[in-house]
């Protein structure tokens, strides 16, 4: 009995609490400089931060699931993420109703609140994301992995660093934008940066357990640990056993997880439908499903047009999988501040047979299709020329310059003028010059990518 009570005190002691979880601080600040009730809050300053930057702007030509679509319907990275975000704001919302109504301790706070957290970490939840989607990611990981003129600079770099560019990950350039490549910084408050965060380690973390969501992928840079690591510590994350650099999630980050997941599932069948890549029985079914007994013939009879009755569907859709979300979130509220609960909301709702049956019918239908596949051969190809022309022209100007041609000189005096003060006067170490080198590419939009391939190749001279 004994040591059952002392296991119990063990785990209350490692409880992440909401108090410290929303404190309003923000990241690079040392103490708060921001204050509940006024005209907005310190979080939906956030939301307004993300929305003006620049890597969200470019958001609105940056491929979803169909690249460079000539369709207005379709949907790009800006328009998934602002959906994405409005979806975060009503599960954060109704959470937050449920949270305060249960802990009567918490002061100053409000459901907007969190409705404001999730939907601002939704909001960037893309940002990081290089263009042609994730077959970018691809790319880039195979250039440093497989060609020639990438492979030699893992003499370069520590094997951490090697392991960051050889892996590189969407998610964690994400953070990399949200705390550093800004001149005065977007000063982001922690528990949005946190929220935003679904992989809480390491590209080089070696003990991950296979089934645990926030271990599947990895969320920052070897450089970016540290800043992780205070992130972590200010809002009283849970670590990882024994890692110094491992932890449990942000609570609400499994509300921008879900919004995310709820939303590629139910509007790629909406733009596959638009696409002619799916039929309107089709998706009509999957939709109906998730509906049960909402679902609405006699309302759908009195609308003409096939656009628009899945437009209806996919509406009352969503909210039924917000709601489930928002039940299955509260039944383990006590797991999830333990940090032992590490599972995708989505998994666990009455809907996921059908989530997990859309899933599978979009990755045969929609996501291997030949106009999906297509656009991704040329992004491979668009994203490993500008990484061989770029990196060789940088790797030559500071680490061979015997071989810093006129080709080199004149490919690098092409990189935006704030590459260059980066690269000549921030970077350290090989390692920083080509994080700078894929903060440049991986920024591109779609449009913009292939139009300087395009040009440095001599195909195109306008």
């Amino acid at each position: 009995m004994n040591d059952y009570v002392d296991i119990r005190l063990l785990v209350t002691l490692i409880m992440m609490n909401w108090n410290q979880l929303l404190s309003p601080l923000r990241f690079g600040e040392s103490s708060n400089k921001s204050t509940f009730g006024g005209t907005r809050s310190a979080f939906e300053a956030d939301y307004d931060r993300i929305i003006f930057s620049r890597p969200f702007r470019n958001l609105q030509d940056k491929t979803q699931v169909f690249p460079l679509p000539d369709q207005d319907f379709v949907h790009t990275r800006l328009t998934h993420s602002l959906e994405v975000s409005s979806v975060g704001r009503s599960l954060g919302k109704i959470v937050g109703d449920e949270i305060l109504s249960k802990h009567k301790d918490l002061k100053n706070i409000s459901s907007q609140d969190l409705g404001s957290i999730v939907g601002a970490a939704a909001l960037a939840h893309d940002v990081g994301n290089p263009p042609f989607g994730h077959s970018g990611e691809t790319a880039i990981s195979d250039y440093f992995k497989f060609n020639p003129s990438g492979k030699k600079i893992k003499d370069l770099v520590s094997k951490n660093e090697w392991s960051d560019l050889t892996n590189f990950e969407g998610n964690a350039q994400g953070f990399r934008l949200l705390t550093r490549n800004h001149r005065q910084g977007l000063k982001l408050t922690l528990p949005t940066l946190a929220a935003f965060s679904k992989y809480p380690c390491p590209s080089n973390f070696r003990e991950r357990i296979e089934g645990k969501k926030s271990q599947k992928k990895y969320g920052f840079f070897d450089s970016d640990e540290k800043s992780f690591g205070l992130i972590a510590k200010e809002l009283g994350l849970v670590p990882f056993g024994t890692h110094s650099n491992v932890w449990c999630r942000h609570p609400l980050t499994f509300l921008v997880e879900a919004a995310d997941d709820i939303c590629y599932n139910i509007i790629d069948l909406e733009d596959g439908f638009g696409l002619g890549l799916v039929n309107f029985d089709e998706v009509r079914t999957f939709l109906a499903k998730i509906l049960k007994d909402q679902y609405m013939p006699d309302k759908l009879a009195e609308i003409p047009s096939d656009q628009e009755k899945i437009g209806v569907l996919r509406a009352v859709a969503i909210n039924c999988l917000i709601q489930e979300c928002a039940n299955v979130f509260m039944e383990n509220e006590e797991k999830i501040l333990a940090g032992e609960f590490d599972y995708a909301l989505t998994d666990m709702i009455a809907s996921k047979d059908i989530m997990e049956e859309i899933g599978n019918f979009s990755i045969k239908r929609l996501y291997q299709s030949h106009l999906v596949l297509e656009k991704e051969a040329s992004g491979f190809e668009v994203i490993d020329g500008l990484l061989q022309s770029f990196i060789e022209a940088v790797y030559n100007k500071f680490y061979e310059n015997d071989k810093y041609s006129g080709r080199s000189k004149s490919l690098y005096r092409l990189l935006p003028t704030d590459t260059q003060y980066r690269l000549e006067n921030e970077c350290q170490s090989a390692y920083d010059h080509m994080l700078v080198v894929t903060d440049y590419i991986s920024g591109m939009t779609d449009s913009s990518a292939l139009k300087t391939y395009r040009t440095i190749k001599g195909i195109d001279l306008g």
